[in-house]
């Protein structure tokens, strides 16, 4: 797709461009914020402001349009989510300067209308990711973050190998000192990791510690050479230095050649989720092991008819919602709507709305429908929407689609935490709907993840069961890593239940051996679904609940704390009747 660059000059910027070309995007425009005219920088919680004096050398360096705006806004809304969690809350916060970016980009976009996606070096910022996001949605722009949850040691050492020659043009860490300004990051490659391994410092200054300005890099046409410069400190004392490079002066040189950009890639599945695709796969084999499961009796089970609410504490569950008009004289969207009025009257009886709503299962009558229903869908929320999953099932006719929802009575908005990813990277998989990838109120929500190939959003090809359930199992971890980090960590996550929704009753065995040799899944109950299709043709998905372990105890004076519990298991088997 064509795309514009958020362009600060560092590092980051400049690296995620060369990953953007070696997936097949075409660099159009870049696009910088920055402090008025006079001012060499700004205290901004979202945008690095230093540099600025070089940032027109960089975008002609790349032989691109630059679009400049100043920073008028200042960073009014600091929470984790940005806009509200209402429908009416879309168009972002009045004097923020988030909305600055939004203002810039829809410039950008006016004059190259053609623009799909946007550039984004972030690395590790849920803060800038949230909002930048925010941005892109409302301008229908997808966001290209291949750097986002790297390891930084890593991607440092791939920025060096190719190519990349970026200096350091602040410095506001421990052990940085003014002397190291104007250093290349191979030159500060032995200090930085230095520093990561002594004061846990962020090898490429995710937490502030030092700041770039790009030279070259593959894409340049030119290079940046540095004719005059003058170093300007803020504070200097034993604790960490604050200094910045001011660049007075700096001159274009063309090169002799260029080079398309082979940058490094990232493996698309770790060496434990390797383990579980080779079992899938043993499994598979005409000769492969059979395991138990095989021979586990499969039941039909019918559809309840009539809606259901349940509260266990703060929880409330509202399941079998359907439409109750006639569904042969209404659109499938009119239908949606009617399940989501129903849903909001349910959960106001218990002064909920759905913002509360942490989960929402969505049932359809045919896959082919998706688009549809998640276009009326999406009206329903504004940031951070609930986890979910989407099957089609045998739906009784000619009802098209049911809801089950689980709400969480909130006691203040910030006992919720959630992962809204929409940019395309290595991690783990963009939402392909209107959906976060996980909400977490005590209990966590792991939205069904399919095997989708992150950088691309498609499915291996040719078909895999093995390398699908590899890539679920992969998903479903680092979304649960990157929510236990945004959300300052201190609780370790425990799986309560696992549903596998799977197209092919004959895959239960197979995804079961991956199963039986994860460690994750050895003392969780396990649910084995078939449907008749599942996003995009996935064979399989995985769609997971865990408890942060988190808990209210009495301490020994007999007051009530909050403590970290290690879960209990006992292990069973539970016989039921089904009805047939």
């Amino acid at each position: 797709m064509k795309y514009v660059a958020l362009l600060s000059g560092g590092k980051d910027s400049c690296y995620n461009l060369v990953q953007c070309a070696a997936n097949g995007h075409e660099l159009v425009a870049a696009a910088s914020l920055g402090p008025e005219h006079g001012k060499e920088e700004l205290d901004s919680y979202l945008y690095q402001t230093v540099g600025q004096d070089a940032i027109q050398l960089v975008a002609d360096a790349l032989e691109v349009p630059l679009y400049r705006r100043v920073i008028s806004g200042t960073a009014v809304e600091q929470g984790n989510e940005y806009g509200g969690r209402s429908p009416a809350a879309i168009n972002g916060v009045l004097g923020d300067e988030t909305e600055d970016l939004y203002a810039l980009l829809s410039t950008v976009k006016a004059s190259h209308p053609a623009i799909e996606g946007v550039s984004v070096g972030a690395i590790l910022s849920n803060y800038q990711r949230v909002r930048v996001e925010h941005i892109c949605r409302r301008l229908s722009l997808t966001p290209l973050c291949y750097l986002w949850q790297r390891d930084q040691a890593e991607l440092l050492s791939e920025m060096i190998d190719g190519g990349m020659e970026a200096i350091l043009i602040k410095v506001a860490g421990i052990g940085l000192k003014a002397a190291h300004l104007g250093k290349t990051l191979a030159e500060m490659q032995p200090t930085l990791k230095k520093l990561n391994d002594m004061y846990g410092s962020h090898i490429c200054g995710e937490g502030g510690e030092y700041e770039t300005l790009t030279l070259d890099c593959p894409l340049f046409k030119h290079k940046i050479n540095l004719v005059d410069v003058e170093t300007v400190v803020h504070s200097d004392n034993d604790f960490a230095t604050v200094a910045y490079l001011r660049i007075k002066k700096a001159v274009l040189q063309r090169k002799s050649q260029t080079f398309s950009p082979q940058p490094a890639f990232p493996p698309l599945i770790g060496d434990e989720y390797a383990e579980v695709r080779s079992a899938v796969s043993r499994a598979l084999e005409p000769s492969g092991p059979i395991s138990e499961s095989s021979n586990l009796h499969v039941h039909s089970l019918p559809l309840p008819e009539l809606c259901n609410t349940s509260r266990v504490g703060r929880w409330i569950a509202v399941t079998d919602i359907a439409s109750r008009r006639d569904t042969g004289e209404v659109s499938i969207e009119g239908e949606v709507r009617d399940c989501f009025e129903q849903l909001q009257a349910r959960l106001a009886t218990h002064n909920l709305t759905l913002s509360n709503c942490a989960n929402i299962n969505v049932f359809l009558s045919s896959m082919d429908l998706f688009a549809r229903v998640n276009v009326v869908y999406a009206t329903f929320f504004g940031s951070s929407p609930p986890a979910r999953a989407c099957v089609a099932v045998d739906l009784p006719a000619p009802v098209r689609v049911k809801l089950d929802a689980i709400a969480f009575v909130e006691q203040d908005p910030s006992d919720r935490q959630a992962l809204h990813v929409q940019g395309l990277s290595y991690w783990a998989p963009a939402n392909i709907g209107p959906y976060s990838q996980a909400i977490a109120d005590g209990r966590i929500f792991i939205s069904g993840q399919i095997g989708l190939i992150p950088s691309s959003l498609g499915l291996p090809s040719p078909p895999s069961l093995a390398l699908e359930t590899a890539l679920s199992f992969q998903h479903v971890q680092r979304v649960t890593n990157a929510l236990q980090n945004n959300s300052g960590g201190g609780w370790i996550a425990h799986q309560q239940g696992i549903l596998y929704w799977l197209i092919n009753a004959s895959d239960i065995p197979h995804v079961r051996k991956g199963s039986e040799i994860y460690s994750p899944d050895a003392a969780t109950p396990l649910l084995y679904l078939t449907v008749p299709a599942l996003p995009k043709g996935a064979l399989m998905e995985k769609q997971v609940v865990l408890h942060t372990g988190r808990c209210t105890v009495p301490d020994e004076d007999g007051e009530l704390v909050q403590r970290n519990v290690k879960p209990s298991f006992t292990q069973g088997m539970l016989l039921f009747g089904l009805c047939s």
